[in-house]
């Protein structure tokens, strides 16, 4: 064979890997659309009879994803060994949501994040617009509930469409914080003044005192990583980072234990619990008179959990422990702290921003703990950085059906 008969084919080879990883990449994004899609129509007033089939074929486009795309050696173990971890949930729950993370997060590999964020961004704001819109102008779903939300009087608190008031301003939060996370770095001071103008306006429609609040420290931290002078390759705020996170995990396992918070009468005998209680409107005294078998404390956790553990409940890390079991939360904490030195070793300053804010949220809301991948951020983080969080890189990448020759 002559050299430019080697050529050739070498070019087509060429030709061929990268029209594979297109097919792959738009068959990626496809996936996402339909994970959004599902999100925004959860946050509309319509029951979606068909949710189940539509995540079964996000989750069939994302396979197809990782079956275009080529792994490392280590890559192909790590999968495999997820992969294991999801399946024993599915059998020990019945929930394919560890299954379609780790497909997912592995499908992230090669794909523009950034960008995909971006897309994220854009598409989750025009749905959360079009239900706006629909709502105001008396085509579909409510405006406002007028009802007692806990505080021993009736309020007219604003949905907007979006189901919930403190729903409305939960998705104001995530928006808030991926729009920050992409764009911090070009953001003039005043556009922050407008943000906390914003804030400050849906707080007056939702009274959501813990969307309002959160939102308002991911703009203050927005602003110090943009304006505090080498605050961003500090080791110490990832460290704290790292700290705050371990404490809300920390705080929601204690508070769930009812050794710890000592339940009585509707209330607590520990001190700090009942202190914390009484700013949590209602959260850990839910876990345990919320349900005949206190669902969500402690004495319903295992180690993989159960197809009973289907409560739900508004603390977020308290239901991965409940949901999923002890050693798959085990691992979340680790990825997140692994997640957390990523950012350091990049000098992510917003994304950690970003990270802590929800840890906070996720410590009294369930937003980012459910069956939803689109509007869990963290999980795209994750699918950025998991081979350089695991160390899983290499020279030698194979498809499926040549992974063989990797060992």
């Amino acid at each position: 064979m002559d050299g430019k008969s080697k050529m050739e084919i070498g070019n087509t080879k060429i030709k061929n890997k990268y029209s594979l990883e297109r097919i792959g990449i738009i068959v990626f994004y496809v996936s996402v659309l339909l994970e959004l899609i599902i999100v925004i129509i959860d946050k509309s007033n319509y029951i979606n009879p068909i949710e189940g089939q539509l995540f079964r074929i996000t989750f069939v486009f994302a396979c197809l994803k990782v079956l275009l795309t080529k792994y490392t050696k280590k890559e192909w173990l790590a999968m495999l060994a997820f992969g294991i971890l999801g399946l024993i949930s599915y059998k020990m729950t019945g929930r394919n949501e560890i299954l379609r993370i780790v497909v997912f997060i592995a499908a992230c590999k090669n794909v523009d994040m950034r960008r995909m964020l971006k897309f994220v961004f854009y598409t989750t704001l025009a749905g959360c617009m079009i239900l706006v819109l629909l709502s105001i102008s008396g085509i579909y779903g409510g405006v406002a509930l007028v009802n007692d939300f806990g505080r021993g009087y009736i309020q007219t608190r604003y949905t907007l469409g979006i189901g919930h008031p403190n729903a409305l301003h939960c998705m104001f939060l995530m928006l808030l914080s991926l729009g920050l996370y992409l764009y911090n770095d070009r953001m003039r001071w005043y556009y922050y003044i407008v943000l906390f103008g914003l804030n400050y306006g849906l707080f007056v429609l939702t009274d959501s005192n813990t969307g309002m609040l959160m939102s308002m420290c991911m703009i203050i931290g927005a602003v110090l990583i943009r304006y505090w002078k080498g605050i961003r390759q500090q080791v110490w705020i990832y460290g704290a980072g790292i700290g705050l996170f371990l404490l809300c995990i920390a705080f929601s396992v204690l508070a769930a234990d009812s050794r710890v918070a000592k339940p009585s009468k509707y209330w607590f005998e520990n001190p700090w619990v009942a202190e914390a209680e009484s700013h949590l409107n209602g959260r850990i005294i839910d876990l345990y008179y919320g349900s005949v078998n206190q669902e969500g404390t402690t004495a319903t956790w295992s180690l993989f959990s159960r197809p009973e553990n289907n409560y739900y409940f508004d603390m977020g890390f308290v239901r991965l422990f409940y949901w999923y079991g002890i050693i798959p939360a085990a691992i979340y904490v680790i990825l997140h702290i692994l997640l957390i030195l990523q950012l350091y070793k990049r000098r992510d300053g917003t994304g950690l921003v970003m990270v802590s804010v929800f840890a906070i949220y996720t410590l009294v809301e369930a937003h980012l703990v459910s069956v939803y991948i689109g509007r869990n951020y963290i999980l795209f983080l994750m699918g950025m950085y998991m081979s350089d969080m695991l160390y899983l890189g290499s020279e030698k990448e194979a498809y499926i059906w040549n992974a063989g020759k990797l060992i």
